[in-house]
């Protein structure tokens, strides 16, 4: 089992910046990729970024690339979102998620709001 705690979200002005973390709990150990997803209201929610937990490759959906930076802390079993020029738009409960294998993602946090005024 893997645990998962979010942080770092709230409030924030079109145009600013804020930084997720989660941090993982259990059979880090074991940890094949990790991943942070996004559910705005009324919509399904959707991948946001993804890394491999060993390597550190990261790998981003289109239309966050340049705008979001998805790193890891391996000694401190955390994980980050860093996020710049934020908007609207970007209003959703963020989601950190982990998977033991290649397969889908197994172990979902609680979720952190972020919230973008215009």
């Amino acid at each position: 089992q893997v645990q998962l705690v979010e942080s770092g979200g709230g409030l924030v002005q079109a145009g600013g910046s804020l930084r997720l973390s989660c941090a993982a709990s259990g059979r880090t150990f074991s940890i094949h990729s990790m991943g942070w997803f996004r559910q705005a209201p009324g919509k399904e929610r959707e991948f946001v970024a993804g890394i491999y937990w060993s390597g550190g490759s990261a790998y981003y959906r289109d239309s966050v690339k340049g705008q979001f930076t998805i790193s890891r802390d391996k000694d401190k079993n955390t994980m980050y979102l860093q996020m710049s020029s934020l908007t609207p738009e970007d209003t959703a409960v963020y989601y950190c998620a982990a998977k033991l294998g290649p397969g889908n993602f197994d172990y979902w946090g609680q979720g952190t709001q972020v919230t973008v005024s215009s």
